[in-house]
């Protein structure tokens, strides 16, 4: 549910840029002063996870779409609200500047779409209500499962309302909000089961984790070491050898539009703003869409050739899944580490 730039006009690029950073900004600080240091790590763990599982997209089956983890649900509920929504941020900021996995001028739409209904909706009015103060399995997972799916949906559906307020792209709003709704619904549905897994584990192995997402103080500072451990290595496994098994099925916003225009991927205007972003980006995406980039005289795969092997066995695929796992673990916990020691000087 990455945008491109060319969905997106400057005037509604600038407002979620700026209405991004106005959450950023708040998120800093309130957790630089809740913030405990035994959370620091899992911020930059759990942020490499998420952008190793997003590289996984799964087909929808009978529709021709597939999806990927959107992660907010997962980091609001073993990290709290304000630091998943500072990771979600690394993880996206890491995609569009490095992998060119969403544009520029929609970075502040992505981070909102993908980071403030889960973590600030989803997580407190849906999982925290159905968990209540004594969670147990059942209550995990339902309230995962309906957390998940209910922060897609206002995604998808921020998503629809962004691209027809720019008004660029002359997608309309019934028959693309027909198609979003749905197949995110879907895709809801599948990252909802996935959520549970992770947090079930999680809760079984450490309890405390969610506890102190929730706010609840403990006694005595826990060390996570074994849960930031195994992270840290799904997250090596997932980037490196299992990103090779996405589908190759457009996911749900690509499928959408596809329905709508004909077409997956639509132009973004070459002048002005988007052809500026548009440079910037294209010099500092070193591993664009997640592969080395292909020689410039390399011809175009021609019309009607058999389609590529699965799994997709490809180095490019595996530098991209384990460097940028790497690079979004340094910006999450980075930011983390820098905003609990200013906790300690105020």
């Amino acid at each position: 549910m990455h945008m491109a730039d060319a969905l997106i006009s400057p005037a509604v690029g600038g407002i979620m840029w700026a209405t991004t950073a106005g959450l950023i900004a708040h998120c800093s600080r309130k957790i630089s002063t809740t913030l405990e240091g035994s959370r620091v790590p899992l911020m930059g763990v759990l942020g490499a996870f998420i952008f190793a599982a997003q590289m996984i997209n799964f087909t929808i089956p009978a529709t021709g779409s597939s999806g990927h983890l959107g992660g907010g649900a997962i980091l609001a509920i073993l990290l709290g609200p304000h630091a998943a929504f500072l990771t979600i941020a690394s993880v996206l900021t890491i995609q569009s500047l490095f992998f060119a996995d969403g544009g520029i001028l929609a970075l502040g739409c992505n981070i909102f779409n993908l980071g403030f209904w889960p973590c600030f909706v989803a997580y407190p009015f849906i999982y925290k209500a159905i968990t209540g103060q004594n969670p147990s399995r059942g209550r995990i997972v339902t309230g995962a499962v309906l957390a998940s799916i209910a922060g897609l949906q206002l995604g998808a559906f921020s998503v629809v309302m962004e691209t027809v307020v720019s008004g660029i792209s002359e997608l309309p709003f019934e028959t693309f909000v027909m198609l979003m709704q749905p197949i995110h619904l879907a895709i809801g549905l599948v990252e909802g089961l996935v959520t549970a897994a992770v947090v079930t584990f999680v809760w079984k192995a450490r309890p405390e984790i969610l506890s102190m997402a929730r706010g609840v103080a403990v006694r005595t500072a826990p060390s996570f070491n074994g849960v930031v451990t195994g992270l840290a290595v799904a997250a090596l496994v997932t980037g490196g050898a299992l990103s090779w098994f996405a589908s190759a099925h457009p996911d749900g916003l690509e499928w959408s539009m596809a329905k709508v225009s004909g077409k997956e991927e639509l132009d973004a205007p070459a002048d002005g703003v988007h052809g500026m972003l548009a440079g910037i980006q294209e010099k500092t995406a070193f591993l664009p869409d997640y592969a080395f980039k292909a020689p410039e005289h390399e011809a175009a795969t021609p019309e009607g050739e058999a389609p590529a092997a699965w799994p997709a066995v490809d180095a490019g695929t595996s530098t991209a899944g384990i460097l940028g796992g790497a690079m979004t673990m340094l910006l999450a916990g980075a930011l983390g580490l820098f905003l609990k020691k200013r906790q300690h000087r105020a």
